[in-house]
């Protein structure tokens, strides 16, 4: 807590002042570009590695960055965990973000106890992890996208994709890709390395998020690479800040095999 108390006097006299229009702004209001789904790790700080300001984000965090599905009845209600739904929900229904970015990381707690058969977990824990399952019966049935890796790690690759596929299970989700007015991401932390990586399901395996890596995304999506435009904002929304620019949202531009995570039935 030291550390804590300390920081929040060295924000107050030294920070503060210059974010002071910043809040003043957001006070009126928040429109963030991206839902980032994320492991509640502490070492895993996406305002830091992806260099993003007060207003950008909409978070959710939790052990093992997981989803909990929709009811497997097809209720749209999530019976396993209604505080994350409705987060999901209020950031497409209410705050209309564009992206949504699942966020693994290396040396991930939650993977090392899914794999750890013998390991007793506290009942919360136990029941919170059953979310992770899927993503094991997948590495053990002899899915690997980086077989370099410790075991752990190729599960928590693989934990991103299977998370991907539970954000699927929403029906506001199914809508907006539908109305194609939302992206799903598969991001991956490499901790020791420091390094973002992103899944391209071409070359079937998580790659490094560098400047030609950012330009193809950014070309994926529509978007001039390193201009002065919002991060994640997709063609539709460029039509309704700024009617008089003329933006191909086409589903060639939209669906580009470039690093998106979708099925083939979303393009």
């Amino acid at each position: 807590m030291r550390k804590l108390i300390h920081g929040i006097v060295d924000f107050r006299e030294r920070l503060a002042p210059q974010y002071h229009e910043t809040f003043a702004q957001l006070a009126l209001g928040q429109k963030p570009d991206v839902l980032f789904v994320g492991c509640s790790d502490s070492r895993v700080v996406p305002n830091l590695f992806a260099s993003t300001e007060p207003g950008d984000l909409f978070v959710i965090r939790n052990v093992g960055n997981l989803v909990a599905p929709c009811d497997a009845q097809g209720d749209e209600a999530n019976i396993f965990d209604r505080s994350e739904a409705a987060a999901i929900e209020y950031a497409i229904e209410i705050l209309a973000v564009a992206d949504i970015v699942v966020c693994g990381h290396s040396e991930c707690g939650a993977t090392i106890a899914l794999l750890d058969e013998k390991r007793q977990l506290s009942p919360n824990l136990k029941s919170w992890l059953r979310h992770g399952k899927a993503a094991v019966e997948r590495l053990k049935s002899g899915e690997h996208l980086d077989p370099t890796l410790p075991l752990h790690n190729q599960l928590s690759q693989i934990n991103v994709l299977q998370q991907i596929e539970h954000l699927r299970t929403y029906p506001v989700i199914q809508n907006a890709i539908a109305q194609k007015r939302l992206r799903l991401h598969a991001w991956y932390f490499n901790i020791g390395s420091a390094e973002v990586e992103t899944f391209d399901p071409i070359a079937e395996k998580f790659m490094p998020i560098d400047r030609a890596m950012a330009e193809r995304l950014l070309t994926a999506m529509g978007e001039d690479a390193f201009d002065q435009k919002r991060t994640g904002i997709v063609p539709w929304q460029y039509d309704v800040e700024n009617k008089n620019q003329a933006i191909n949202a086409d589903s060639k531009t939209y669906g580009a095999h470039c690093c998106l995570v979708h099925n083939k039935k979303d393009v």
